[in-house]
């Protein structure tokens, strides 16, 4: 927690915020536990190993996906995140799965995630806001905690991180894959202030996402935690390296400086031709 927040990042209202969710938080982390969870920790638990020994493709949000040519990744596995559906008009492919664990997303666009028809992981949280008798819908339990760590049991409350990424990261692990390529991670936006501040949308552009509308004028959306976020992709780097798996980011032009850099193309350039 100390290494990530600087007293200037303190304040009342931040703190108390904190408690709040940590309170409002204890209804839904005992419905986890107990019967009214067991259905979904039953299903992800069919997930484990699932794709062993495999690579796939973590697909973030960040304006540099605009600008990639992601026709190579038809036939990859694939986990789109929040709203990378507003990308779907350019691509030729669906992503394979679909995450979101942020409650400002779920709450606002709900309509629109239903609507998704590959397998979605969704914010326990926000459960009362879908169908549940979708059975694409499967939901993962988000940990409120201090300081965060790689979860290898995704039936077991998750870390945030500060970022979906970092969810993805936790469920790839889990779902056996052995690389993990990361895209329009960028890992810098426009906007500036306190970190986890929920604010309002006001200008009618969005710079920081891959689509102008991402979040349009009148949404919420919440200001980065890029500290926490580097810190929780540096756990995840090495709880990957320690268990003989990788972390590899294609992102253009990316900011991260945490995983080994790779050229997207250089993924694809020993494929037999058809």
């Amino acid at each position: 927690m100390l290494k990530r927040i600087r007293p200037g990042d303190l304040s009342f209202d931040r703190l108390a915020g904190a408690v709040l969710r940590r309170i409002a938080d204890i209804p839904g982390a005992l419905a986890w536990a107990s019967a009214g969870g067991r259905e979904y920790r039953d299903r992800l638990q069919a997930m484990r190993d699932l794709h062993s020994g495999q690579r796939c493709f973590i697909m973030g949000n960040g304006p540099s996906l605009a600008k990639m040519d992601l026709s190579a990744l038809a036939g990859e596995t694939t986990f789109g995140l929040n709203r990378i559906y507003l990308l779907f008009e350019r691509m030729d492919f669906r992503p394979s799965y679909y995450m979101c664990t942020n409650e400002l997303v779920l709450t606002q666009f709900a309509g629109e995630i239903q609507a998704l028809e590959m397998p979605k992981f969704l914010n326990w949280n926000c459960r009362r806001l879908f169908d549940r008798s979708d059975k694409t819908i499967n939901f993962v339990k988000m940990k409120l905690s201090l300081s965060d760590r790689l979860q290898t049991d995704v039936t077991r409350p998750i870390y945030g991180g500060g970022t979906v990424t970092f969810a993805a990261l936790q469920l790839a692990y889990y779902m056996g894959f052995e690389t993990v390529i990361l895209i329009g991670v960028d890992h810098n936006f426009v906007d500036r202030g306190t970190p986890n501040t929920t604010v309002l949308r006001t200008s009618d552009r969005d710079e920081n996402h891959f689509h102008p509308d991402y979040f349009p004028a009148g949404s919420k959306w919440q200001l980065p935690d890029l500290r926490r976020s580097e810190i929780a992709y540096e756990i995840a780097r090495q709880a990957y390296e320690r268990s003989g798996r990788q972390i590899l980011d294609a992102t253009v032009d990316g900011h991260c400086q945490v995983f080994e850099k790779v050229e997207f193309e250089s993924l694809f350039s020993t494929r037999t031709p058809v």
